[in-house]
């Protein structure tokens, strides 16, 4: 066996993992996808930072006013 082949699962899986509130935002069609893309990307390394992407795209979405 290869460590290649040993190795990609567990990268795989933290990759999906680190990702995760950007993927439950895309899933739910969330109007700030981007923004919570970008938070996971420069804060997602810190566990405070992951859990407020995760909280941010797992909430509602307030529906918008139109005036």
């Amino acid at each position: 066996m290869t460590l290649g082949f040993l190795f990609f699962p567990f990268f795989g899986f933290g990759f999906v993992l680190y990702f995760l509130p950007t993927i439950i935002a895309v899933i739910k069609s969330k109007r700030d996808t981007v923004a919570i893309l970008l938070l996971n990307v420069f804060l997602g390394w810190s566990v405070i930072g992951w859990i407020i992407a995760l909280v941010w795209a797992a909430k509602q979405d307030v529906p918008s006013v139109v005036r």
